[in-house]
């Protein structure tokens, strides 16, 4: 008998129970941290829903109910304030801003992946000092290039167009979307690209049919908060763009505020309708953007 005991306490599945047993012992505290860190969650979620909820909430609403009972539910479901905010002019802003931010997603990734792509493929002279030099891009405030900018923009000939606000956005989202992108490059294996090369392929092929397919989570989750940034900036819409047929939402949405007279539930519904692109696109690409900040957090 004795043997057997001895095979048995000496079992990997044993083992692993002690183990699991001594850490408990050792930790009596965590379903208490557990809870704590539940609970906090919990309050952070509510702090953000719950000013949407109001809003949507309002959104349905006129604008007398709204000051007479901003918490309560609608008395009325006006749902025309969703058809009078997009005839009144949001459906322009609306193409508008998707337009500037597809063309901003589609910039920035492009460029960031190529310039990730020569940053850890290629032995650059100075590459170490390029790559500093992108990621102080990081440290600069765009409200302090204002003016540089602003001048700049008037000289290119591209005031008042949906270039001028494409571009800027572009230069902003490159240091960072760099970065990510460069920490997942460097988990790629050489044998792959080398094996490539082997086959006759070109550095434009190793990168378009090797890095770029494999690399889907980081470079939607460059293109989510890509998005987030060109969509919701508010300073650069209203200073560059002056045209109302040219304007994003951001911008367009300050004609439906007047100084005698806002109706705020059709104001209301044209918040709503400007939250939701990101948040359906949030929902969407939400796997890829965990992998992605997991994945390209690996090497730096």
């Amino acid at each position: 008998m004795k043997p057997v005991e001895s095979e048995v306490a000496s079992s990997p599945e044993v083992k692993l129970s002690q183990i699991k047993l001594k850490s408990k012992l050792r930790n009596p505290g965590t379903p208490v941290v557990v809870g704590l860190i539940f609970v906090f969650l919990l309050l952070y979620f509510i702090a953000i829903a719950y000013p949407l909820f109001w809003m949507v909430i309002n959104s349905f609403k006129n604008t007398a109910d709204i000051f007479n009972d901003s918490w309560g539910l609608p008395k009325e479901w006006l749902f025309s304030n969703y058809a009078t905010a997009w005839q009144q002019g949001v459906s322009s802003y609306f193409v508008n801003s998707v337009i500037i931010t597809v063309g901003t997603c589609l910039l920035t990734v492009l460029i960031s992946a190529l310039c990730a792509f020569g940053l850890t493929r290629f032995q650059i002279k100075g590459g170490k000092f390029l790559l500093l030099f992108v990621s102080a891009g990081l440290m600069f405030s765009p409200q302090s290039s204002l003016i540089p900018l602003y001048e700049l923009i008037q000289q290119m000939g591209i005031f008042d167009t949906h270039w001028a606000l494409i571009l800027t956005f572009t230069a902003y989202r490159i240091p960072l979307t760099v970065l990510l992108i460069r920490s997942f490059f460097l988990s790629i294996p050489k044998e792959l690209e080398e094996s490539a090369y082997l086959d006759g392929a070109t550095s434009l092929d190793v990168f378009g049919r090797i890095f770029m397919p494999m690399s889907k989570p980081i470079l939607f989750t460059g293109v989510i908060l890509t998005a987030y940034y060109a969509w919701n900036e508010f300073l650069f819409s209203l200073i560059f763009i002056q045209t109302e047929e040219v304007k994003p939402i951001t911008s367009g949405l300050l004609v439906f505020k007047d100084a005698l007279n806002t109706n705020w539930g059709v104001l209301m519904a044209g918040l709503v309708i400007s939250a939701l692109p990101l948040i359906v696109v949030f929902m969407l690409m939400q796997k890829y953007f965990v992998r992605g900040l997991a994945d390209g957090s690996v090497k730096g």
